[in-house]
């Protein structure tokens, strides 16, 4: 598999390739249709498997590569829903121990799906749009490609 363009710069994986044409699939819409060889050029150090990815919405990668687990998806969830929720609030909530928490809390706002606010005069948390937007493409609802 490879990431090609064709001549008006959209870009493609390539499934197949014959001698006169190829078959390409769309990565936002994972259509393929046939395109001339002609029409076609390779793009080299740009990684299939991202060419790929890229079909996913940025948020919903985004918060893929932040949550491991239902645990962590759950608590995600929680703050999307219910937030902005004051820390201690959550270790009452959340059935993880402190440590646990922090942890995924702070990959949380590594990723820019959390962010740290004030609740009631004590440090909370609150979701970014990214992590509203992921949460509702993550439920079904509609959220396009980035």
């Amino acid at each position: 598999m490879q990431t090609v363009r064709d001549a008006a710069g959209e870009t493609y994986l390539l499934v197949k390739r014959s001698a006169e044409s190829s078959r390409v699939r769309n990565p936002d819409t994972g259509e393929e249709r046939y395109v001339d060889n002609d029409e076609l050029r390779v793009v080299d150090g740009e990684s299939p498997l991202a060419t790929a990815a890229s079909g996913v919405p940025a948020p919903v990668r985004r918060t893929l590569g932040a949550v491991r687990d239902d645990r962590s998806l759950g608590l995600l969830a929680v703050v999307v829903d219910e937030g902005p929720l004051a820390a201690i609030d959550l270790l009452d909530a959340a059935d993880m121990c402190e440590s646990d928490l922090h942890g995924t809390l702070t990959e949380f706002r590594a990723a820019g799906l959390i962010e740290e606010v004030e609740v009631a005069g004590r440090r909370g948390y609150e979701a970014t749009p990214v992590a509203v937007d992921a949460m509702g493409a993550l439920r079904g609802g509609s959220s396009g490609p980035d």
